[in-house]
């Protein structure tokens, strides 16, 4: 199967390699140092649970137009590179590839499907926890290395099908999802309440879930999202909320989201498509948000990185992403 991943730090690059490694032809889009890493010493991914394997020599280039057509394009990139995404992987796309989004959020596959066509594009939900640990080097921790897809109209296609066959081989807990619209706003439902509270609050959500106020808008973002999801027609419980807030208080609680870290480290937010999403999508069925609008509010003047006077982070810490954002259920 030949596989392409636009994106390749710790989300693609641990879904890649491990495609790479059970076999599959596999060619990472990447740039910068972490490209030049994987030219010169290969793809290491380091887990205690799983152990180490170096990948070496790897497919990496910058250039998709020299891969040519693929069977799959795993897009993992941060949301607001989408249609700079889009538009390199282009010369990836044949009439018969796949797109899948590992991306967070609900709307990003609307995004391919204008682009690619509705029947090219697959949804996708990544559960794992990993980061860039450095270039070339992507570190897991945590036992799972889950992903639920499916097709959007529900059916077992022989490409979803085969995906699965080469995810199981690969050592990945893998499953095909008969409706995966609901499969992706389960996950946005957690991590919309879980990315909200922890950015606008500078907070792990163990103080947020144990004090009343701030625990009430934490309900009221999670609440709010399900019953966008509801209006639209995704098949949620009517009290989602309350079960993703149980499920919140069984979490350690230390436990952050990876837009708090962004806004600690002076990074673009995702909040456009997060909670902004949720407005925007409540907007177009007359459901009210003022919790989510709330957050786009608060953080309006880091949305694009450190407002004016700030000074941005420049470590190449900045460029690595939480894998504490990555473990919903």
């Amino acid at each position: 199967m030949k596989i392409a991943v636009m994106g390749s730090g710790g989300l693609g690059g641990l879904y890649g390699g491990r495609l790479a490694h059970a076999g599959c032809d596999v060619t990472f889009i990447a740039r910068g140092a972490h490209l030049a890493a994987m030219r010169q010493h290969g793809l290491a991914i380091e887990s205690e649970p799983h152990g180490t394997i170096h990948l070496s020599p790897v497919r990496a280039t910058d250039d998709p137009a020299a891969v040519g057509p693929a069977d799959l394009v795993l897009v993992a990139v941060k949301l607001w590179d989408t249609e700079d995404a889009v538009r390199a992987i282009r010369p990836l796309v044949g009439p018969h590839t796949a797109v899948m989004s590992l991306q967070n959020g609900v709307i990003r596959d609307d995004t391919l499907r204008s682009a690619f066509g509705a029947a090219a594009v697959m949804g996708g939900v990544a559960y794992v926890a990993t980061q860039l640990a450095r270039p070339g080097v992507i570190r897991q921790t945590g036992p799972m290395q889950r992903l639920v897809f499916g097709e959007y109209d529900g059916r077992r296609s022989a490409r979803a099908e085969r995906l699965l066959d080469v995810l199981v081989r690969a050592g990945i807990q893998a499953e095909i999802s008969d409706d995966i619209r609901r499969t992706l706003w389960e996950k946005f439902v957690f991590l919309v309440g879980l990315s909200g509270t922890t950015a606008t609050m500078r907070s792990t959500i163990g103080p947020i879930r144990s004090h009343p106020r701030s625990r009430a808008f934490l309900r009221a973002l999670l609440e709010e999202t399900v019953a966008v999801g509801r209006a639209h027609g995704v098949r949620l419980p009517e009290r989602y909320g309350d079960d993703r807030l149980a499920f919140l208080d069984t979490v350690p609680p230390d436990m952050t989201s990876s837009m708090h870290h962004d806004l600690e480290r002076g990074n673009r937010l995702e909040v456009a498509w997060l909670s902004g999403g949720v407005v925007q999508l409540g907007e177009a069925v007359h459901v009210a948000t003022p919790a989510n609008r709330a957050v786009c509010d608060i953080l309006a003047i880091h949305a694009n990185g450190p407002p004016p006077g700030k000074s941005q982070v420049t470590s190449h810490k900045s460029e690595v992403r939480s894998h504490k954002d990555d473990v919903t259920l």
